[in-house]
C-alpha cells in the first residue's frame, strides 16, 4: 500500500491569486526569462522549456496545476525505456500463431450449418497488449495466493481461448465447440468471459461494457481491504482492466475514478485500447478520443501513460526541432488518421506530410512503404512492456494507459481500419490467404482452399511454445484460471439467532432493525464475525446501523485524520484503516460493485467474505440491475438488504422512494433467492440457512447463489417462533402463521412481509363480524414457491412415464379450503407468480401503479390491500362460490368505507426511512 507521503495532496493545483508576492523582484527575474526564451527561440522553445519545469516542480512535489492533456506522442521517452528481457522474434511466433487461431475459430464458427457468430477484429488490435502481459507481467495462482486479476475485454476472448489452445490448455475440439455451449457439451466455449459457464477458466464477466472498469476499480480496493483487515495477503495482486475506447464513453466506466485516485491504488492499471473505433464507426471523428481521455484521467488524480506510437516515428520525432510534426499530430483528428489506417503510403506522404515543406523534409528518404508503416504504440512490444514497467512501478495513484492501436489489424485491407469491421466475423479464402502471408505461417493454399481454414500449432516441443510454457511458469502459472480454494467455514450455533427469535416482546420494531439485531450477533462470532463486510450507499443510519460506527469502524486507508464532530456521542462517526463497514457514498453502483468483489473473494484469494449490502429497494435492482446480473455471472455470495421495502411503508417520500416491484425484478435472476420476511424469527431461519447453503460445505458442496431480503421501516410487535416452527415452509415459501380459531366458513389469505399484519387483522374482522374462519399464511418468497413449481413442471413435462411430482406450494394448501386470497405491498404479478398451482379460487391484491406521499393508512386503502380491503375480497370470492350472499358486499364496502381513502386510519408515521 502506498505511503502518504507517496499519495496526491488535498491540494493538487491552483493559481496563487490570493497569495502575496515577498519577492516581486525574484518573481520578475523569472518573467522576464521566460520573455527572452520566446523572443530568441520561439514558442515552441519556450513551451518545452515550462514543461520541463513543470515536470521538475511535479518530481519535488511542489504543488503546480496539473496538465489536463499532453502532446499527442508517447509519455515515454525513448531514452527511458527499459531493457526488454523477451525474444522479441520468439514472441512475434507465438502472436502471429495466437492471431490465425483466433479468427480461424471465429470463421470456423460461421460454417455453414452453425452460424453462431464471434468478433475478431478487437483481439486483432489488442493482440500484442494482451501477449506482453501474458509473457511478462500477468501473475498466477501457482503460489496459492490470487495472483493477478485480469479483466479481459469481452470481444477479445477468441484470442484468449488461442493463447489457450497453443498452451494445451484448450483442445480443438473445444475452439471448434465455440458459442456452442449445450449442442456441442462438454466442450463449449462461452462467447464472452462468463465464470458461470466456465468455472475454471474465467474470473470475471467483463462483456456488459462499463461494468468492466467499475468492478476493476472496486476489486483493487477489496484487495487492500483484505489485506488491510488481515484476511488475506494481497500485496503482490495487480489488477489489469482491459477495456475499450467506445466503452469509455459508459458512464460506469469513469464514474468512480475518483475513489481509486482518492485511496491510491497504485494495484490497478487500467489498458484502454483506443483503435479509435466504436461498432458502428469513429469514437471521436472529430476530436481525440486518447486526448480526451488524458484530460479526463488526470483529472481524476490518475497517472497517465499514452502510448501512441511505435517505434518507427521515433527517427521523425527526433529531428522534430520545430514542433511542427507534434503539432500536425495534435490537430490531425481520429477520423482522418482512421483513414490513413485503410489508405496507401503515398496518399499518407500527401496528405499528412504534404502540407508543410519541413514535414516533407522529415519523409523524403523513406519509401512510401516505410511511410505505410509507421505504426501505432500498442502494436509494439517494447513500448508496451515500458509502459507496463513504468505502471507497475508507479506509486502512490492508478495507473491508465492508452494504447493506440488499429482495429483489424493484420487481418488484412478489408477488415482493418473499416468502419464495419467489428461485425465481419468470416475471413474470404483470398483474405486468409494474405493474412497467412502477413504472419509468415506455414499453411498451404491447399489446406486453405480444400475446407475449413486449419488451426496452427507449431509443435509442443517448438521453441515458441516452450517459451510460453517457461514464463508462464516464471509467472507463477497460468492465466486466465479460476479455482476455489476457501475451506467451509464453521458457522455459528442455534443459539446465536436465539434473540430474534424471541420477537420483540411488547416493543414494537421494524423487520430492518430484526435484521440489523440478528447481524450485531453474527458479527460477535469467533469465527466468521471478521468475515462481514457491511455496505451502505450513505444511509447506515437510515438503516439503524450506525450503532456500528464505534465497533466495526468504517474503513478508510488514511484512518480518521480529523475530530469527528460527533465524537462525544456514543454513535460518533468513526474511520479507520481497519474498518469493516465500507461506506462507498451515494453511488450504488460503487457499492454493488464492492458486494461483487467481496461476494467472490473466496474464489479470487481463497478467503470467504460474507458482504451485507443494505439500500433503499428502490434503488437496488432497479438501478444497478445489470450489476447483479454481473453478480451471478461471477458466482458471487452474500446477502443484499432491500430495505424501506414496500409500496406504502415509506409514504411520506413519495413516488420514487415507493417499490412495489424489486421482489419482481429480482425474480428474473436465476441466481437469486429472494425473501419477503414478516418477522424476526423467519428472518433468522433464513440467515442462518443463507449461511449453510453459501458458506457451510465444501467448495463442491457450497451453492453459487445470493439473497434478497425485502425488510421494511413500520414498526411491528414481533411474536416468539411458534414451539411447532414450520422451518421447511419458511425456508421453501410459505407457511401457516395463526390458524383461524372462530367462525363457520373457512378461507385462506396468504400474504408477506408487511402485509401480514393486516392479513391477521383481516382474519379477527372475518371471524368476529362475518363468521368466516380464515387462516393466515406467511408467504416468505412467492419466488421461490414458483421457481420450485417450475422446476416440478419441467420435471413431468420430460418425464411423463414417471409418478407426476406435485409442487410444493400446491401440497401445502392441498389440505386447506379456500377461497385463496393473496395480499403483499408489491404489485399483484409478485403474488400471482404462484396462482397456476394453487388449489382453489385464487384472487390477489397488490400495489399496482405509482407510489405516492401520503399516510401508510391512506395509501393502503388507495391501492385496497389494508385490513378491510382484503376482507372484502375474501367475501367476494365467498359469494362467488355461494357462500355468502352477495348482499354482504355491499354491506362491507359501505360499513368500512372503502371508497373514501381518508376514512382509513391512519397509522403510524411513514415519512420516515
Amino acid at each position: 500500500m502506498a505511503s502518504g507521503s507517496d499519495r496526491n495532496p488535498i491540494i493538487i493545483g491552483g493559481l496563487p491569486s490570493q497569495v502575496p508576492d515577498f519577492d516581486p523582484e525574484e518573481t520578475q527575474e523569472w518573467l522576464d526569462s521566460l520573455d527572452a526564451a520566446v523572443d530568441e527561440r520561439g514558442r515552441e522553445r519556450a513551451r518545452y522549456l515550462m514543461l520541463r519545469l513543470i515536470e521538475r516542480a511535479r518530481e519535488k512535489r511542489v504543488a503546480v496545476p496539473e496538465m489536463r492533456s499532453t502532446d499527442y506522442v508517447n509519455t515515454i521517452a525513448t531514452k527511458d525505456e527499459p531493457f526488454f528481457p523477451g525474444n522479441e522474434e520468439i514472441e512475434r511466433k507465438i502472436l502471429n500463431a495466437t492471431r490465425w487461431n483466433a479468427a480461424v475459430m471465429v470463421s470456423r464458427a460461421q460454417r455453414p450449418g452453425i452460424g453462431v457468430g464471434g468478433h475478431i477484429a478487437t483481439f486483432a488490435s489488442s493482440a500484442s497488449l494482451y501477449d506482453v502481459g501474458f509473457n511478462h507481467f500477468f501473475r498466477g495462482k501457482d503460489d496459492g495466493k490470487g495472483g493477478d486479476q485480469i479483466f479481459f475485454q469481452g470481444h477479445a476472448s477468441p484470442g484468449i481461448y488461442a493463447r489457450a489452445f497453443l498452451l494445451d490448455r484448450l483442445s480443438e475440439q473445444q475452439l471448434d465447440a465455440f458459442r456452442q455451449e449445450k449442442s456441442k457439451e462438454p466442450y463449449g466455449l462461452s462467447s464472452y468471459p462468463h465464470p458461470r459457464l466456465m468455472p475454471d477458466f474465467w474470473e470475471f464477466p467483463t462483456v456488459s461494457m462499463g461494468l468492466g472498469p467499475l468492478g476493476a476499480i472496486y476489486q483493487a480496493r477489496m484487495n487492500r481491504y483484505m489485506e488491510a483487515r488481515g484476511i488475506a495477503d494481497t500485496s503482490d495482486s495487480h489488477v489489469w482492466a482491459f477495456l475499450g475506447d467506445g466503452e469509455m464513453d459508459e458512464p460506469e466506466s469513469l464514474g468512480q475514478l475518483s475513489i481509486a485516485a482518492r485511496e491510491g491504488l497504485d494495484n490497478l492499471t487500467f489498458v484502454v485500447n483506443c483503435n479509435l473505433q466504436r461498432l458502428d464507426g469513429p469514437v471521436r471523428g472529430n476530436g481525440k478520443i486518447i486526448q480526451e481521455l488524458e484530460s479526463q484521467f488526470r483529472g481524476a488524480g490518475w497517472n497517465v501513460i499514452k502510448l501512441v506510437w511505435d517505434r518507427s516515428w521515433d527517427p521523425l520525432l527526433a529531428q522534430d526541432r520545430d514542433g511542427i510534426l507534434v503539432n500536425k499530430l495534435n490537430t490531425t483528428p481520429d477520423g482522418q488518421f482512421q483513414t490513413y489506417a485503410t489508405e496507401t503510403g503515398a496518399y499518407i506522404r500527401e496528405h499528412f506530410f504534404g502540407g508543410d515543406q519541413r514535414l516533407r523534409a522529415m519523409v523524403e528518404n523513406m519509401t512510401d512503404e516505410q511511410i505505410l508503416h509507421l505504426g501505432r504504440g500498442g502494436h509494439d512490444h517494447r513500448k508496451v512492456f515500458a509502459a507496463y514497467t513504468a505502471a507497475k512501478a508507479h506509486k502512490g495513484q492508478p495507473t491508465v494507459i492508452l494504447a493506440q492501436t488499429i482495429k483489424g489489424w493484420t487481418l488484412g485491407p478489408n477488415f482493418e481500419g473499416r468502419n464495419a469491421t467489428h461485425q465481419m466475423k468470416k475471413l474470404t479464402v483470398d483474405d486468409l490467404k494474405r493474412f497467412r502471408d502477413r504472419l509468415h505461417l506455414p499453411i498451404t493454399d491447399q489446406q486453405i482452399e480444400s475446407g475449413p481454414p486449419p488451426y496452427y500449432h507449431p509443435g509442443r516441443d517448438s521453441e515458441e511454445i516452450q517459451y510460453m510454457h517457461d514464463h508462464r511458469k516464471a509467472c507463477g502459472g497460468y492465466v486466465p484460471t479460476r479455482i476455489v480454494r476457501a475451506k467451509p467455514l464453521e458457522l455459528p450455533e442455534d443459539k446465536t439467532y436465539a434473540a430474534v427469535k424471541k420477537g420483540s416482546g411488547q416493543q414494537s420494531i421494524a423487520t430492518t432493525m430484526a435484521f440489523v439485531r440478528l447481524l450485531k450477533d453474527l458479527m460477535r462470532d469467533k469465527e466468521i464475525g471478521k468475515r462481514f463486510v457491511l455496505i451502505a450507499p450513505d444511509e447506515y443510519r437510515t438503516f439503524g446501523m450506525d450503532s456500528f460506527f464505534p465497533s466495526a469502524k468504517i474503513y478508510n486507508p488514511l484512518g480518521q485524520q480529523y475530530e469527528a464532530v460527533d465524537r462525544e456521542l456514543l454513535l460518533a462517526y468513526k474511520e479507520s484503516p481497519t474498518g469493516q463497514m465500507l461506506h462507498d457514498g451515494i453511488s450504488e453502483a460503487g457499492c454493488t460493485a464492492s458486494l461483487v468483489a467481496a461476494g467472490s473473494a473466496y474464489a479470487t484469494h481463497g478467503e470467504p467474505l460474507i458482504p451485507v449490502y443494505v439500500f433503499y429497494s428502490m434503488f437496488g435492482f432497479q438501478r444497478t440491475g445489470d450489476q447483479f446480473w454481473q453478480m451471478a455471472d461471477q458466482l458471487a455470495r452474500g446477502f443484499v438488504l432491500g430495505a424501506t421495502a414496500g409500496r406504502t411503508t415509506l409514504t411520506g417520500e413519495g413516488l420514487q422512494h415507493a417499490d412495489g416491484h424489486s421482489q419482481l425484478l429480482a425474480s428474473t435472476n436465476p441466481a437469486c433467492v429472494a425473501y419477503d420476511p414478516a418477522f424476526g424469527f423467519e428472518i433468522a431461519h433464513i440467515v442462518q440457512d443463507g449461511l449453510r447453503r453459501m458458506y457451510g460445505g465444501t467448495p463442491e458442496e457450497n451453492e453459487d447463489i445470493f439473497y434478497y431480503l425485502t425488510v421494511y421501516n413500520e414498526p411491528i410487535q414481533h411474536p416468539a417462533e411458534p414451539a411447532d416452527v414450520d422451518v421447511e415452509g419458511i425456508l421453501k415459501g410459505i407457511h401457516r402463521f395463526k390458524q383461524g380459531e372462530q367462525g363457520a366458513i373457512p378461507a385462506q389469505i396468504m400474504a408477506s412481509g408487511v402485509a401480514v399484519p393486516w392479513a391477521v387483522e383481516a382474519q379477527r374482522i372475518l371471524a368476529e363480524e362475518w363468521n368466516v374462519r380464515a387462516d393466515v399464511w406467511s408467504a416468505t418468497s412467492w419466488n421461490e414457491l414458483r421457481r420450485e413449481a417450475v422446476d416440478v413442471e419441467r420435471h413431468n413435462l420430460l418425464h411423463p412415464e414417471e409418478e407426476q411430482r406435485v409442487p410444493y406450494v400446491t401440497r401445502k394448501l392441498s389440505g386447506s379450503e379456500g377461497p385463496f386470497v393473496a395480499v403483499s405491498d408489491w404489485m399483484r404479478s409478485v403474488p400471482d407468480q404462484i396462482s397456476r398451482w394453487v388449489p382453489g379460487t385464487y384472487q390477489s391484491l397488490g400495489a399496482d401503479g405509482f407510489g405516492f406521499a401520503d399516510t401508510r393508512g391512506a395509501a393502503r386503502r388507495f391501492f385496497h390491500i389494508d385490513a378491510q380491503s382484503i376482507v372484502l375480497a375474501v367475501l367476494t370470492e365467498l359469494a362467488r362460490e355461494g357462500k355468502v350472499d352477495r348482499g354482504a358486499l355491499k354491506q362491507a364496502v359501505d360499513r368500512y368505507q372503502l371508497l373514501d381513502v381518508a376514512a382509513a386510519d391512519p397509522g403510524a408515521a411513514g415519512g420516515d426511512a
